[in-house]
């Protein structure tokens, strides 16, 4: 029934001579392969999700795999069989001494999965749907698309990404993905913003939500559903003809798993004609202007051999140095919030000190690691030292202080969060963020919608 606008003509989004999308950095060419006449699949693609039965929704739906360790996986399934954590964290319904990893893990959360359809409790849609999915935390809401998103897209950089991705937890999702044959969470995606799709989603989210409910943290779950081929046509040429690129917020890991497991199915199949649904992948899609990110922040171990008044007298070669009669935040992209010795500080990075122009270089967390955790704490690589942690902004900066006054900590910083324009400014360079930069919340609830291939 949709074949015949999922396979659309190219547009100018896909050549050469196109116009550089709306976070564009001048310097940096925008250029996709372009082929005469060349068919492609749609940016956003529906499909015929499962979802759980009405009144087990709030019941299935489960915070992401990778939020939680297994004990805490374990925890919060306690006393709920149809927690969603049983087939994205399974090895919590075997035994402790198993691998995380065995392939009996992905074995479990296939039969749960199967199980599930079979009793009722997840049901598959009997046309293709898109999903509208709105999340509401603290009296702010954002509202976005659940869609399939094209494997294809996601190798041409039409999907745009700003963090690296670890062999081990990509493999882990792979071997997740291969076995079960479902996207089981989906990735958070932003989009540049377009009047035209906002209308049509207040038009929908106007209407009675077919699921409505309060998760335990407080965070409210709303999910319509967009059935009607007119709509879903409409919201699809607009999303070819509008939106030039499509940004990875969160979920990185998904979203290179699901693109591998679609090339090696592709592989396999060499009569394939594109439309099959392995070359997709399951995503929720926000305009950029609901989107917003908290802080990330970092503890480190030691001082490098500093005594303390040595290292505050290092730092201030760079920095501002004031104390403050209680916790800081940090007001800018060049404030910082230290705690040292129950005492915090503010830093102020001195003019010279950074580079505004550079995606990169102009970070909060660029201009710490090169003015204070490089040259004076000696600490190289965030990704691979030991020495330093990283603390999501949901904790509170209080947080900060407890794992240094407990002494697993010497130091603490408080980092200003990174904007949603210096995230799309960085993917749109082709260059990606230092680790550990960005904290969402909140987070997706993973179960509300599944994709099957």
């Amino acid at each position: 029934m949709f074949a015949a606008y999922l396979l659309v003509e190219k547009k100018s989004r896909w050549c050469s001579e196109a116009k550089p999308p709306k976070y564009q950095v001048p310097s940096t060419p925008y250029q996709l392969p372009c082929t005469k006449n060349q068919k492609i699949m749609a940016i956003i693609h529906p499909f015929k999700g499962f979802r759980p039965a009405k009144a087990l929704a709030a019941r299935v739906a489960s915070r992401p795999y990778d939020v939680l360790n297994r004990t805490e996986a374990k925890a919060e399934a306690a006393g709920n069989p149809h927690s969603y954590l049983r087939i994205v964290r399974s090895e919590i319904d075997l035994p402790d001494a198993l691998s995380p990893y065995d392939t009996q893990v992905y074995a479990k959360a296939k039969s749960t999965f199967e199980q599930w359809v079979s009793e009722g409790v997840l049901v598959q849609d009997e046309t293709p749907h898109l999903y509208v999915y709105a999340q509401t935390m603290n009296g702010k809401q954002q509202i976005g698309i659940v869609a399939g998103t094209s494997i294809d897209d996601y190798q041409n950089n039409v999907i745009k990404k700003h963090e690296f991705t670890r062999p081990e937890k990509e493999q882990d999702r792979i071997s997740h993905i291969t076995h079960t044959r479902l996207h089981s969470g989906p990735v958070l995606m932003a989009y540049p913003h377009v009047s035209a799709i906002d209308t049509i989603i207040a038009h929908i989210t106007a209407q009675t939500p077919e699921n409505d409910f309060t998760s335990p943290d407080g965070i409210q779950h709303t999910l319509w559903l967009i059935a009607n081929e007119g709509t879903i046509k409409q919201l699809v040429r607009l999303f070819d003809t509008k939106v030039p690129a499509i940004y990875i917020a969160d979920g990185h890991h998904r979203a290179a798993s699901s693109t591998k497991v679609g090339l090696a199915q592709r592989a396999e199949n060499p009569n394939a004609t594109g439309e099959e649904e392995y070359n997709f992948f399951l995503s929720v899609l926000f305009p950029d202007n609901q989107l917003s990110i908290i802080d990330y922040n970092r503890v480190v171990k030691d001082l490098n051999g500093l005594h303390t008044d040595e290292f505050l007298i290092q730092i201030a070669n760079n920095f501002e140095v004031v104390k403050t009669p209680s916790i800081y935040k940090p007001e800018g992209d060049y404030t910082f919030g230290m705690y040292l010795d129950k005492q915090w500080y503010q830093l102020t990075a001195k003019a010279g000190t950074y580079d505004t122009t550079h995606p990169i270089k102009s970070l909060a967390i660029s201009v710490l690691s090169d003015n204070l955790l490089d040259p004076i704490l000696g600490i190289k690589d965030q990704r691979t030292d030991k020495r330093i942690d990283f603390v999501g902004g949901i904790r509170g900066l209080e947080e900060l202080e407890r794992r240094v006054d407990n002494g697993e900590m010497k130091v603490a910083f408080a980092i200003y969060p990174v904007s949603i324009a210096q995230l799309l400014a960085v993917a749109d360079s082709g260059d990606v963020m230092p680790p550990k930069s960005t904290w969402f919340e909140p987070k997706l609830r993973s179960g509300l919608v599944t994709h099957q291939f």
